[in-house]
């Protein structure tokens, strides 16, 4: 199952997308994954991450991918359950500092895609709704927040669960269909 959590700055989404990997965790050890892309620059940040991770309480496995989400992936056992936060800061980073083209980074997003659903991983992708403000002015977060948007759009195409979160609230706008994506 592939499911895109979606919402704005401190909206909650972490804590829905966090509850929906512990749902579909695998009881294998190793089972549940945060898959992290930020990377911790400033004391702001750290206490941020510190924060998260006593939130998210024990029986998490971290992995630390701030671009190569795929090979991080690999690294993960079958059928496990990874919540990848976030893909806002992972697509800056390929576009900011790993000068990638958008066709180069929504490959990315599809082979990472790819290879969750060949290897029966259960894949949670938290991600800011960047998009509700005024179209920006200056040209190159303009090029940025296109380039998020049709990742968010090739994500949610093929999600199986597309949720939107506002102040705490979750919003299914792809529910699951029943039946569909349970594991046995």
């Amino acid at each position: 199952m592939i499911a895109f959590v979606s919402g704005g700055a401190r909206s909650g989404k972490s804590a829905v997308a966090e509850e929906l990997a512990r749902a579909w965790r695998s009881p294998a050890p190793g089972g549940l994954v945060y898959l992290a892309t930020a990377r911790v620059g400033d004391d702001e940040m750290a206490a941020r991450v510190a924060r998260h991770r006593r939130e998210r309480g024990a029986g998490w496995l971290t992995l630390e991918a701030p671009l190569e989400l795929a090979a991080a992936l690999e690294r993960v056992p079958d059928g496990a359950s990874v919540l990848l936060d976030c893909l806002t800061l992972w697509s800056s980073q390929l576009m900011f500092e790993a000068g990638l083209t958008e066709a180069q980074g929504r490959a990315r997003l599809q082979r990472l895609l790819d290879l969750a659903r060949r290897r029966g991983i259960t894949l949670v992708v938290v991600s800011n709704d960047l998009n509700e403000d005024l179209p920006p002015s200056d040209a190159l977060v303009w090029r940025y927040l296109a380039f998020l948007q049709r990742l968010h759009r090739d994500l949610a195409g093929q999600a199986d669960r597309v949720i939107e979160v506002m102040a705490g609230q979750s919003i299914e706008w792809k529910p699951l269909i029943e039946g569909e994506g349970e594991r046995a």
